[in-house]
């Protein structure tokens, strides 16, 4: 009996032993849930116990941390000039989270990721190691860009199409970040996001919109890569007026008399004929069409640089008159600003993408890269020919054409106007586009720049383009020239 005692007891022990031992392990694992959860009080308050790291543009600081005045919450985000580099930091808020850099890299900035050499638990830190996040951003032409759209609604890209380097993304109207870092800012962010024109929303990177006559390049580039025309100077096949297939609608031209039937392409892109490229995108086909626009980077749903860009959208499953609408980028076609700068930095640098980022690095507290982005690694898209062209029929829009205000005295300028319409029936707004490239032969400095602004009091017309983005992109490929 005295044995069969003893084994019970040994048995309860190994039992509350066990049973203690799983408690131990649950609560060590739910504590590191916990410790990660973003909700967690503790968590917030060890994030802001010290000083963040930074994010860096031309090698200054655009961020900082600065002390609280109160609460248990030692610092809070800062910003040197927030609303000029907003779409690109975007915001890092004690109440409302972070977005963009400040959002992807958290844990290098606040010290927590595990590539740092001493990286510290989000909770029981008692030392930080954050990191630095280093932009490809040039700070003279972000300022070009912002300052040229002013108070209007828009975005605007520049990319240098060698390195793949963004040089500028600005989206208007802007905000500054520090105005909703610290945890009492609810009356500004009620402000923000209630504000009908979203200025939270980066537009240049999280707002498709339908690209308008910006499209046609790359409709003519599928033409021209196809061999439908042999180049840029031979007459098209094309209508003048041109009926969409298979209905009685007649897609007409914003120019009236202008020279559009049987137009080569470069008449076509210098007068923006719609009949050229509608019959064009038709004769085509959506396959062949939506083939080059992935090519461009249409549809890609995974587009980071760093920042995921919405995916711009070359529409499926179109009878032969909504493909020919697709031509002059209307029907279901979306783009970002972000798109339509890649679709001309493939066309000037000699038909090759390099893939667009922002930043160039991130390196530890001692200066050591954990990320290096390269600059170059580039894909073909179109053929050099091709390319050559299209820089050719771009030259000439902006000599001759629909967008002499983008010209810049001793450089070679090459652009595409655009306007698009977006909403519903009556109540659908304009949109004016600026697709360019700009090329100093006496330096070798290039770079492409697209503009998109929305103006409910711009004319419904083709000259829109010229005449309300044109002039930005012309600021910021002059700034970039420099």
């Amino acid at each position: 009996m005295n044995k069969t005692i003893r084994r019970t007891s040994v048995f309860a022990l190994l039992l509350v032993l066990a049973l203690l031992g799983r408690a131990t392990w649950v609560q060590a694992y739910e504590g590191k849930a916990l410790a990660n959860d973003s909700k967690n009080r503790r968590k917030t308050i060890a994030q802001y116990a010290q000083p963040l790291g930074n994010i860096v543009v031309a090698g200054s600081p655009v961020t900082g941390s600065k002390r609280t005045k109160s609460g248990d919450l030692a610092y809070e985000r800062g910003y040197t000039d927030g609303e000029l580099y907003a779409a690109v930091t975007g915001y890092s808020s004690q109440a409302y989270g972070a977005t963009q850099l400040e959002g992807i890299y958290s844990g290098i900035l606040d010290g927590t990721d595990d590539r740092l050499k001493n990286p510290v638990d989000a909770v029981t830190r008692t030392q930080q190691e954050p990191g630095t996040v280093v932009t490809t951003i040039d700070p003279a032409v972000q300022k070009a860009g912002y300052e040229a759209l002013g108070k209007k609604k828009g975005a605007a890209v520049a990319i240098d199409p060698v390195s793949g380097r963004i040089l500028g993304m600005v989206s208007t109207p802007s905000y500054d970040p520090s105005d909703i870092a610290g945890t009492n800012d609810g009356a500004a962010w009620k402000e923000l996001t209630e504000d009908p024109d979203k200025p939270l929303v980066n537009r240049a990177l999280r707002q498709p919109l339908p690209p308008g006559s910006t499209f046609k390049l790359v409709v003519a580039a599928a033409a021209l890569e196809d061999g439908l025309y042999s180049s840029v100077d031979v007459p098209t096949t094309s209508p003048q007026p041109y009926t969409l297939p298979n209905t009685r609608t007649v897609l007409k031209n914003e120019n009236a008399s202008a020279p559009c039937e049987n137009a080569t392409i470069r008449t076509a892109l210098r007068y923006s004929c719609n009949n050229v490229f509608g019959k064009m995108a038709a004769d085509l086909g959506q396959d062949k069409v939506k083939a080059m626009a992935e090519r461009f980077g249409f549809d890609d749903d995974e587009l980071d640089v760093p920042v995921r860009a919405y995916a711009s959208v070359y529409p499926s499953g179109m009878d032969p008159a909504q493909t020919a609408l697709t031509g002059i980028g209307q029907f279901d076609v979306t783009a970002t600003p972000l798109q339509m700068a890649m679709v001309s930095a493939v066309i000037a640098n000699d038909g090759r993408l390099a893939a667009p980022h922002m930043v160039s690095e991130v390196v530890d507290s001692d200066g050591d890269a954990l990320e290096s982005f390269e600059d170059g690694d580039a894909t073909r898209i179109v053929s050099s020919a091709t390319a050559e062209q299209l820089r050719s029929a771009m030259v000439t829009v902006v000599e001759q054409g629909t967008g002499t205000n983008a010209a810049i005295a001793g450089a070679e300028v090459g652009g595409k106007t655009g306007t698009a319409q977006h909403g519903e029936n009556n109540s659908k707004t304009p949109y004016a586009w600026f697709t360019s490239y700009a090329k100093d032969p006496s330096t070798g400095k290039q770079v492409a720049v697209a503009v998109l602004i929305e103006d409910s009091g711009a004319a419904r017309s083709e000259v829109s383009g010229n005449g309300l983005a044109a002039p930005v992109a012309r600021k910021m490929m002059a700034a970039a020239l420099k």
